[in-house]
């Protein structure tokens, strides 16, 4: 049985399903919840450098935080009451995850499977995840 749990979440249902998996089937582990700051794809242009005020800071850790109760909650619905740490992560989410993984047991993970014939059953970040992880994944869909 894994000691230490390493779940990413964006806030998804996916993720939150994750989430849910993780508790079940690790009930006695360390669960460390992981979200991303990351500016989108949509706010990028070729040749611009966008900064991240501190108003845009502020909002991206509220948001994060926000996920972090939700995850907590949706946790001790699930029955866990183990230990559940929390951790925000500047940048793109499939380094953040990889670079997290190398201190967990196991990652576990949510899957959208959006983008590219290639990524249709798996998922961009998971496939990356999957790729790169010390750690092993379960993916969860």
């Amino acid at each position: 049985m894994a000691e230490h749990v390493l779940v990413p979440l964006d806030g998804s249902e996916k993720a939150y399903d994750a989430l849910n998996y993780a508790v079940t089937e690790h009930p006695g582990a360390t669960i460390t919840v992981l979200h991303s700051l990351e500016l989108g794809d949509a706010s990028m242009a070729e040749g611009a450098v966008i900064v991240m005020d501190e108003g845009i800071r502020e909002a991206a850790e509220n948001r994060a935080e926000n996920i972090f109760e939700e995850a907590r909650d949706r946790a001790a619905e699930a029955g866990f009451d183990g230990e559940m740490q929390t951790k925000i992560e500047e940048g793109k989410p499939g380094n953040a995850i990889v670079k997290h993984a190398e201190d967990a047991d196991v990652v576990v993970m949510g899957s959208y499977g959006r983008k590219g014939v290639g990524q249709k059953l798996l998922g961009s970040v998971a496939e990356k995840v999957v790729r790169r992880s010390s750690a092993p994944v379960t993916v969860v869909k």
